[in-house]
């Protein structure tokens, strides 16, 4: 199904074009390794120490080891694995792949399906993050690996001053910027950045908000719909308002905010301390962690920025012991603290609580942080990726970025019919048929 249309194909059931897009490693998999052959397999990964977590498996399982080759992330990374998949070598057994390039890879025949090897391992983790791996089919490419839950992070000792606690609804949020600003115009609960899709897509996707879906043997495309206008309504205003800033992160003007106070609350995901201990250790043991604020404070709810998962390449020749690595590389307790503690990533299986007990260092007072996690993790919404996110994003972040410049409310509701209509286009210039 995520397969370009063309015209001969176009009356396939969906069905048929998965196993069309799955089938190839099927057909190429030497399936003559036995438990007591030794296959060897690459792994191309971007985490940190990851080496270092397989050597785990392979003191373990002499009779399957696995290399690791450290890659960049995100696009350059997609890249590289299709032109090896196109030139029909050259891809590794087993890739890192975030999960919104999921779709764009199984569109391109390059991850293989391991339901048989690793469907079991569903209850493991949080629908959301096994709904990413499975694009909403029977079919599984790949095992959720680590996972961005959206949480927010505050500085207490401003809020205490200001008589504030952490907001608990959206609401909160808004008359908690108002007050903070109000007491101190140089302070703000935080920033719009144009510049970050992901946490736009987080955010819409707490709202209730799914971008992409399938409809039969289309592709369905809703990003200027109901819940997402309502999260570029509610950003825009407070824009407008003079309440946030309009400024984008990760810049040393950003990064400088965060350490002299002048920016007291962020609206990020779980791997955020990382992130402050860099920015803002000047501030250490004056932040705390909370739950998200909601839309509805009896539904809690929240979304991912970040994350990915671990898949077997239709290239593989061993994809059954490729897939046996993945399983447990992301549901062994024993991988599960390697990946924790090792590869400094926050794994998306359930019991993750009984394997990080200890805070992060710039959060040492705040024992329970990665209870809070968890919890966030779990309320994740589900949510589908397209094909072609790359362009959704390039598109919100012209829309979006002058929209905050114009510091308009309506501007930022009316920026999503621009990245709607450019995704659309896109997907339809590219051969894929688009529902509506």
């Amino acid at each position: 199904m995520f397969k370009k249309i063309a015209p001969v194909l176009a009356t396939l059931t969906a069905a048929a074009l998965f196993t069309s897009a799955c089938s190839s490693s099927d057909d190429k998999a030497d399936d003559s390794a036995t438990s007591n052959e030794k296959v060897a397999l690459t792994y191309w990964s971007w985490a940190p120490n990851m080496d270092k977590v397989v050597e785990g498996w392979n003191s373990t399982h002499p009779n399957i080891q696995v290399t690791v080759n450290k890659q960049d992330g995100g696009d350059p990374a997609v890249t590289k694995l299709l032109t090896a998949i196109k030139a029909g070598s050259g891809a590794p057994d087993v890739m890192q792949a975030e999960y919104q390039k999921i779709p764009t890879l199984v569109s391109a025949d390059a991850l293989a399906d391991i339901a048989k090897e690793a469907g079991s391992l569903k209850d493991k983790f949080p629908a959301a993050a096994w709904n990413s791996v499975t694009l909403g089919s029977d079919a599984v490419y790949g095992v959720p690996q680590d996972s961005g839950p959206l949480m927010f992070f505050y500085r207490s000792d401003v809020f205490d001053k200001n008589g504030l606690a952490a907001p608990k609804t959206w609401d909160d949020y808004a008359a908690a910027a108002e007050k903070i600003h109000k007491a101190n115009p140089k302070q703000y609960i935080g920033t719009f950045s144009a510049s970050d899709a992901g946490l736009f897509t987080g955010l819409a996707q707490q709202a209730g908000a799914s971008w992409w879906g399938v409809n039969g043997d289309s592709w369905t495309v809703n990003i200027n719909e109901p819940a997402t206008q309502k999260v570029a309504a509610y950003w825009g205003g407070l824009v407008e308002k003079g309440v946030v800033d309009n400024k984008p992160m990760y810049t040393p003007e950003w990064n400088a905010a965060l350490n002299d106070g002048s920016q007291v609350g962020w609206v990020s995901a779980v791997w955020a301390p990382g992130v402050l201990e860099g920015s803002a250790k000047d501030t250490k043991g004056k932040w705390k962690a909370a739950t998200m604020p909601q839309w509805d404070a009896a539904s809690p709810a929240t979304g991912n920025w970040g994350g990915s998962a671990t898949s077997v390449t239709t290239q593989s020749k061993h994809p059954k012991q490729a897939a046996e690595f993945v399983a447990w590389l992301n549901s062994d307790p024993a991988a599960l603290k390697l990946l924790a503690g090792t590869a400094n990533v926050y794994p998306a299986a359930n019991d993750t609580t009984t394997i990080l007990t200890t805070p992060p260092a710039f959060f040492a007072d705040q024992a329970d942080f990665y209870t809070i996690a968890a919890d966030a993790a779990k309320a994740t919404k589900p949510f589908t990726y397209g094909p072609n996110v790359n362009v959704a994003y390039s598109a919100f972040n012209d829309a979006f970025g002058k929209a905050a410049e114009s510091k308009k409310a309506a501007a930022f509701t009316e920026s999503l019919a621009t990245v709607q209509k450019a995704t659309v286009d896109d997907m339809k210039n590219s051969g894929f048929t688009v529902a509506g």
